[in-house]
């Protein structure tokens, strides 16, 4: 494996509510299951207590959020709907009303919701990597695709697809370390429906997996690949934490330093 010079942590996002905005922020600690505290702490249900997310509800991506992690308030907007601004946690009737049916916020603060429970570490991909693949298609640009793939840890690498130093086979995960904290790299992440849509109106881009997956296969870089690329709608890197980094702080400006293949 090509582990390559040094990386630099860039950029920090969590995401408060899951399938909304993300808030950006200089320092995360991360919490008992190995995610950073205030990531998908809440996620919206509905009646039946299936998920209320991008992946089945395409009008979610017109709501605009912003989080205050301090006080747990929220600004909610949408088209056609008054703003909300008050507790996260009482803006069920908003959010109904929104969706037309009865939705409710529930939240998890050891832990939240993630999107791999199996790997509940922070997502992890690279700067360059967001221009790269932004390259690929008109009119996006790397802040839309950053929205589109939603990262928690953007690295300052040297070179495109440099994250992909972090995984390695199926039976085995790659240790690394930034700043304080250990983690394992386990898989590039299986992308869903929603990197293929607009972030701010939920339409869906023409071509947009047909592309990503012709371009992802001619530019897979030599020291990736593997059977994990059983298809090639994967980008991101799926994560664990050792559980003696949990409590431990990340903060942007921290090195990030690909170490040993080791079992899984």
């Amino acid at each position: 494996m090509n582990t390559g010079p040094e990386a630099t942590l860039d950029r920090i996002a969590v995401y408060p509510v899951k399938s909304l905005d993300p808030e950006y922020v200089e320092r995360a600690d991360i919490v008992e299951n190995g995610g950073l505290a205030g990531d998908r702490e809440f996620a919206i249900f509905d009646a039946d207590g299936a998920y209320v997310n991008g992946k089945r509800e395409r009008s979610i991506h017109r709501i605009r959020s912003a989080v205050s992690l301090d006080d747990w308030t929220v600004r909610l907007s949408a088209p056609g709907h008054e703003d909300y601004h008050g507790p996260l946690d009482a803006a069920d009737a908003w959010l109904s009303d929104y969706f037309g049916y009865d939705v409710e916020l529930r939240r998890d603060p050891a832990g939240g919701f993630p999107d791999d429970t199996t790997a509940s570490g922070p997502t992890v991909i690279s700067t360059a990597t967001l221009t790269e693949v932004a390259s690929w298609f008109d009119g996006i640009d790397a802040a839309e695709m950053r929205r589109r793939l939603r990262p928690n840890l953007e690295l300052d690498a040297p070179t495109p697809f440099w994250e992909d130093n972090l995984f390695d086979t199926r039976e085995t995960r790659v240790a690394f370390s930034v700043g304080p904290v250990s983690f394992e790299g386990v898989n590039p992440c299986q992308r869903c429906v929603v990197p293929t849509r607009n972030p701010d109106t939920g339409d869906a881009t023409p071509g947009f997996r047909e592309r990503f997956v012709r371009k992802r296969r001619e530019t897979l870089p030599a020291w990736s690949g593997g059977d994990w690329f059983d298809h090639d709608f994967r980008l991101m890197v799926n994560t664990t934490v050792s559980a003696s980094s949990w409590g431990e702080t990340l903060t942007v400006g921290d090195a990030a330093v690909v170490g040993d293949v080791v079992s899984d």
